[in-house]
């Protein structure tokens, strides 16, 4: 091919097109340097790639560099990516000396099964890939890691190679440079460093992160400012269970578009159960529980609801891609006529909460995630769905938002506008979401006595502002470089004695802060006091208190706010209303 068109790098699914086809670029180069090695899978992540090979030597660092030079001609030889489909017979025999192909294609239910071929490689899959190789530009392995195939331990362990790669070279010299510094703010290290949590895979398994007393500090101190602001704004509070009937996801649609996304059903007493994936068909049943009058609404439930999910063992990562995560979630039900002042409550509730947390406008975008027309997976009507949308459009307008539009990025039920947060890597993370929904309203028959004594149709809206608490925690982390402002530090001030004989004092000052409500952590042991001031820092407390013997016999502190030089001579009673000023600011 000597055209190489110019790809459009601007959606989540150009890039998940991209950044597959470099999979195929990648598993392509493997087996041109070591024919023998077998294939797993090479999917798309959030950023990037991965690809799984069975190869009896281990990958080296070398390796790598080769593979990426074989990467590059096979960028340079322009190889047009060309769908093939195959008969089953035919693809069971192409996929002959392929073991783990062949154990995919046994779940593939199409009798035509589809590959795409570039050049003399072919691999199983259904797209969406680009147009050729020549349009990837720019092309960087990064890592290798071990996995087992689909995930399970009884299963034989792989090796995976990840990498990234991007239309220009400056895109890609631009995204190693923001690596670098998300190295630096990985939540994923921080976490476990400043003993927030503790993910064990071996044991508990992957993607299940256990919280240790300084992470459940910070997630308490989050959980109960959403639950005030929530309770200032008029909504109740559900707890609902862990699992439920299969058939309720069934009724509420779920099941048909996100099965996959499920855990297997468990039977009990011959009934098929699952994991809770999602909250809203528990929430229509608190609305069912009686008769519902207009006088009543709009009625806002809200719940801080853990669900489970799938999550292939490639995408984990810390706390913003688990397999089990909690919701702040809630689910407003209202008439028609409410949907414009609920929708508008709404958007500004969810950007005070976000902003509160100290994200600024720049950091937060809006996406009005539309219906894909030409895809099947969507509920209901085609005029409801317009005039969802044209809802949800107005009410931006009219709100002077600046927004940009996803197609194909709508919930299954309806439309939604969804808020965005960008991490370092300049990666989107969905935080916020208003989505509007005409159709799980027809499905469970959710009506309300309007004023003329009639049954009328309920309008519903599911919203969450933070996403996931464990996904919000991840990116404060990041945000923060694990540095929080004071009311969200687990340890506001650490407390250290210059030498043993000031411990007494130490402890006093120690039981006066905790007793005005401070959050305290404290170091008595005998090291030098320089060597315990580098330790707090290390832990990045707001403030590090050193009591020594001027201070014992003054009644006051020497006091170090992080990143600054001691201040000495701090009265007690003035350091407690100064941290309580800061906490009170959300400082």
């Amino acid at each position: 091919m000597a055209d190489k068109p110019k790809f459009k790098f601007e959606t989540e699914e150009d890039k998940k097109a991209f950044w597959h086809s470099t999979s195929h670029v990648l598993a392509d180069a493997v087996k041109r340097l070591w024919p023998d090695v077998k294939l797993g899978i090479g999917p798309a992540i959030d950023s990037g790639f991965y690809y799984d090979f069975d190869k009896k030597e281990p990958f080296t660092q070398e390796d790598l560099r080769k593979i990426e030079a074989e990467m590059k001609k096979i960028i340079k030889e322009n190889l047009e990516f060309k769908q093939v489909l195959l008969s089953r017979d035919e693809a069971k025999k192409l996929l002959k000396n392929e073991p783990y192909k062949l154990d995919l294609l046994k779940e593939i239910p199409e009798e035509k099964v589809s590959f795409y071929q570039h050049g003399k490689f072919i691999d199983l899959c259904k797209g969406p890939v680009i147009k050729s190789t020549g349009q990837i530009g720019a092309v960087r392995l990064l890592s290798i890691a071990s996995a087992y195939w689909r995930g399970d331990p009884k299963q034989p362990m792989l090796q995976r190679i990840y990498g990234i790669s991007f239309p220009t070279e400056k895109e890609l010299a631009d995204y190693l440079k923001k690596r670098e510094e998300a190295e630096k703010r990985d939540h994923s290290k921080l976490g476990p460093q400043l003993e927030l949590f503790q993910i064990f895979p071996e044991s508990i398994g992957s993607g299940l992160p256990i919280f240790l007393p300084k992470g459940a500090i910070l997630r308490r101190i989050i959980e109960d400012f959403w639950k005030v602001e929530h309770e200032k704004r008029g909504y109740q509070f559900l707890y609902t269970m862990h699992i439920g009937r299969k058939s309720l996801w069934i009724r509420s649609g779920h099941w048909a578009m996100y099965k996959d996304s499920m855990y297997p059903p468990v039977k009990i007493d011959e009934e098929e159960y699952l994991l809770k994936p999602m909250n809203c068909p528990f929430h229509i049943h608190a609305f069912l529980s009686k008769p519902r009058s207009y006088r009543e609404l709009p009625i806002k439930y809200c719940e801080l609801a853990t669900v489970y999910r799938y999550e292939a063992s490639g995408a984990l990562h810390g706390l913003t891609r688990v397999r089990g995560f909690t919701q702040d979630d809630g689910h407003i039900f209202c008439s028609p006529d409410q949907i414009k002042n609920v929708l508008a409550e709404t958007i500004d509730f969810n950007l005070y909460m976000l902003k509160a947390f100290g994200f600024k406008d720049e950091e937060i975008k809006a996406r009005l995630s539309l219906r894909d027309p030409k895809s099947e997976k969507y509920l209901g009507d085609a005029k409801i769905w317009e005039t969802a949308e044209s809802a949800l459009r107005e009410i931006l307008k009219e709100k002077g938002m600046k927004y940009h539009e996803g197609i194909g990025e709508a919930a299954f039920y309806g439309p939604k506008i969804d808020f965005l947060i960008e991490d370092v890597l300049g990666r989107e993370w969905q935080c916020g979401t208003a989505q509007l929904d005409f159709n799980l309203p027809e499905k469970f028959n959710l009506t309300y006595k309007g004023a003329d004594n009639a049954e009328h149709r309920i309008v519903m809206i599911h919203r969450a502002f933070l996403g996931s608490i464990e996904r919000f925690m991840g990116l404060l982390i990041e945000k923060y470089g694990g540095a929080f402002p004071i009311w969200l530090a687990p340890v506001q001030v650490k407390i250290l004695s210059f030498t043993d004989r000031n411990i007494p004092y130490a402890k006093k000052v120690e039981q006066q802060l905790r007793e005005a409500g401070i959050r305290v952590e404290s170091n008595y042991d005998p090291e030098t006091v320089e060597y315990k001031v580098r330790q707090a820092e290390i832990e990045k407390a707001p403030y590090i208190v050193v009591c020594g013997d001027k201070e014992e016999k003054a009644n006051t502190l020497a006091v170090r706010p992080r990143g600054q030089k001691p201040k000495f001579g701090v009265k007690i009673e003035d350091f407690i209303e100064q941290i309580k000023e800061e906490i009170a600011e959300r400082k």
